[in-house]
């Protein structure tokens, strides 16, 4: 029903509206058990998910560290390479 969610703080480039919105979708999908709200639901699921963006955007703006920003290729190919680690 949902992918994973992925991390979206420290990275370089920052992560996008696209993403952001991508994971709260996710995350109310999760939340509600419902991979398409019905037509009855629509209208507050859709609700829920602007406002689920609106607080990660506002917590991933608001977060800082030490750390130097992560490349997301780089990134990448480490989980592809756990990945094959793992499933072969």
């Amino acid at each position: 029903m949902c992918r994973n969610i992925r991390p979206l703080f420290n990275f370089e480039p920052p992560a996008t509206d696209e993403e952001i919105r991508a994971a709260a979708i996710q995350y109310v999908r999760k939340v509600s058990g419902q991979p398409r709200p019905s037509a009855a639901n629509a209208e507050v699921f859709a609700r829920a998910v602007d406002q689920v963006a609106a607080a990660t955007r506002a917590l991933v703006d608001g977060l800082t560290t030490s750390a130097a920003p992560k490349n997301r290729e780089v990134e990448a190919q480490k989980a592809r390479a756990r990945s094959a680690k793992r499933f072969g």
